[in-house]
């Protein structure tokens, strides 16, 4: 019997520990975007759209929270705009051109 009772008392310590030492871990969400030419025209816009509205210039960071999308997305519609001349850089901010 003084076996058994042994036996009751390892298993329910081992398990009170396996329990403490598990790490929680988080769950990081990854977004993921299409590259290509449609959606790329589509964050221009959104990015035009955002300077237009704010009629000043605004920062990477400040353009992306007006057109609501990340500012990688934001990065990319801003190449285009460079690229056809519809925006340019006053210092770190960006305007209409």
């Amino acid at each position: 019997m003084t076996e058994k009772r042994e036996t009751v008392k390892r298993t329910a310590t081992k398990t009170a520990v396996e329990k403490k030492a598990a790490p929680k871990r988080s769950t990081a969400k990854k977004v993921t975007f299409e590259i290509n030419a449609e959606s790329v025209g589509f964050r221009a816009g959104d990015v035009y759209q955002a300077l237009a509205t704010a009629g000043k210039a605004l920062s990477v960071a400040e353009i992306a929270k007006a057109a609501k999308i990340s500012e990688n997305e934001t990065l990319l519609g801003m190449g285009w705009l460079f690229k056809e001349g519809k925006i340019k850089a006053d210092g770190n901010m960006i305007t209409l051109a």
